[in-house]
C-alpha cells in the first residue's frame, strides 16, 4: 500500500498510509493530511489513486508544489519520489518492495492517532519500570494517567508530541541532548522557557511541557 513519510529537518514527524482514492495535504484542520505551518495552504495538494498510480496536484497554493526539486502542477509519481510543500519534505513509498522508514516516537494524551510508536498516557496504571530504564537518558512522563513512565532515549533523534497541537524533537549531540520545536500551535517549554529562538540543551531534570503533558529529562 503506498504511503507518505512527512519530514522537517530531517525528523520524521509522521506517516500516513494511502488508504482512498484522494487525499488532501494541507493547513486546514479538514485535510486527509494536516500540516501545520504557515509556508502551506490551506488547500494545498492533492493526491489521486487510480489505474496502478499516484498522481500529485497543486491546488493553487500560494508557495507551490515540488517533486524532486522541481515546480509541478501535476505530476505521476514514483517511488522514493520526494515531494517538497514548505518546508516539509515528504517521501512517497508505493508500498512494493521499499525499505523500512526511520520510526519516530511519540507521546500523546488522548485517544488520537500519534507519532509513529507512541507511549500511551490514555493507561490505567503504568508498568513497573524495567532496569533499563532506570540508567541512561531518558524522559519520563510527570503528568497524565501514565505518570511514572519513562523512554529510553537510544536513537540520535526521538521525536515526542502530538501532530498539529506540539511536536518536538531531542536529538543528541556531541555536548548532550537538544530539545527543539518541530511543529504544532503550542511551542514546547523548557523549564517554562518557550522553545521558539532555537535548540535547548537539556540537563539532568529539566522540566518540559509539550501540549499540556508535563516530562522531565534524566542524564543517568
Amino acid at each position: 500500500m503506498p504511503k507518505l513519510i512527512v519530514s522537517i529537518g530531517g525528523v520524521v514527524v509522521k506517516e500516513v498510509q494511502l488508504t482512498k482514492d484522494r487525499t488532501t495535504i494541507g493547513r486546514r484542520p479538514y485535510n486527509d493530511v494536516v500540516i501545520d505551518n504557515l509556508a502551506v495552504s490551506g488547500e494545498h495538494a492533492v493526491l489521486q489513486m487510480g489505474a496502478g498510480q499516484v498522481t500529485i496536484e497543486d491546488l493553487g497554493s500560494t508557495n507551490g508544489t515540488y517533486v524532486n526539486g522541481r515546480s509541478v502542477k501535476s505530476e505521476v509519481l514514483e517511488s522514493e519520489d520526494s515531494i517538497e510543500i514548505g518546508k516539509y519534505k515528504i517521501r512517497f513509498l508505493d508500498g512494493e518492495a521499499s525499505a523500512p522508514s526511520p520510526e519516530p516516537v511519540g507521546i500523546h494524551s488522548d485517544s488520537a492517532t500519534a507519532i509513529g510508536l507512541s507511549l500511551p498516557m490514555g493507561i490505567d496504571a503504568p508498568p513497573a519500570p524495567s532496569a533499563e530504564q532506570l540508567v541512561g537518558p531518558r524522559v519520563r512522563v510527570l503528568s497524565g494517567l501514565a505518570a511514572g513512565r519513562e523512554l529510553p532515549l537510544t536513537k540520535v533523534v526521538t521525536t515526542i508530541g502530538k501532530p498539529g497541537i506540539c511536536v518536538a524533537s531531542i536529538t543528541r549531540k556531541s555536548h548532550g541532548f537538544d530539545l527543539a520545536q518541530v511543529e504544532g500551535q503550542q511551542m514546547a517549554r523548557v523549564n517554562g522557557v518557550t522553545v521558539d529562538v532555537g535548540p535547548i540543551t537539556l540537563v539532568d531534570r529539566d522540566q518540559m511541557e509539550l501540549g499540556g503533558v508535563r516530562l522531565e529529562f534524566l542524564e543517568r
